[in-house]
């Protein structure tokens, strides 16, 4: 089940306080039962939903949910790796931190992480598309729309440009017996 009471209550309690949009979002969370898999740890698709309570708040933190509300736009996440490192297990309390590294052409990329104890547990790097009912919106033109519209994207990080590179050469559709053939 999706943690929308979760949700709500970051939403809620971050609300107000605004960050630029470079900022770091800081928030603390708990790994409770319904998080875990069968081995007593948070779940790995579980850990994609938590990212939901930083990216949430932090999209609104920095303005961009009300630029996105505004303009009757939508954000979907269009790719993500995720690197995994270290259990968290039932009721173990983390840190999240949520930051925008910037943008390219066509999306947004979104660092997230998590930490326990000045360790760091996980770490996951989302590419974030902006839509709209004719397709993709420029990240430039949400940034414009969040009141920022002279602000230009750092340059992406060499990690990001390496993935983004690795990933454009991926198949598409995916194969599923070697041979070229996509799946049925």
């Amino acid at each position: 089940m999706y943690p929308v009471i979760r949700l709500l209550k970051e939403t809620l309690k971050f609300r107000g306080k605004s960050l630029s949009p470079f900022d770091t979002h800081l928030s603390h969370h708990r790994c409770w039962p319904w998080d875990l898999d069968p081995w007593r740890e948070l779940n790995n698709g579980r850990t994609l939903t938590l990212y939901d309570l930083g990216r949430v708040p932090f999209s609104a933190r920095i303005g961009m949910t009300a630029a996105l509300m505004k303009q009757r736009w939508g954000m979907t996440v269009a790719g993500s790796t995720v690197r995994y490192r270290r259990r968290v297990r039932m009721f173990q309390r983390f840190e999240m931190r949520t930051r925008s590294l910037g943008w390219d052409g066509r999306f947004f990329y979104i660092e997230q992480s998590m930490w326990r104890q000045g360790e760091a547990l996980n770490h996951v790097l989302i590419r974030a598309a902006v839509t709209s009912h004719s397709g993709i919106v420029s990240p430039a033109a949400l940034v414009a729309a969040m009141g920022y519209p002279d602000l230009v994207s750092p340059a992406l990080p060499e990690w990001v440009q390496a993935w983004v590179g690795a990933d454009a050469k991926r198949p598409w559709p995916p194969m599923s017996d070697g041979k070229g053939a996509g799946l049925v």
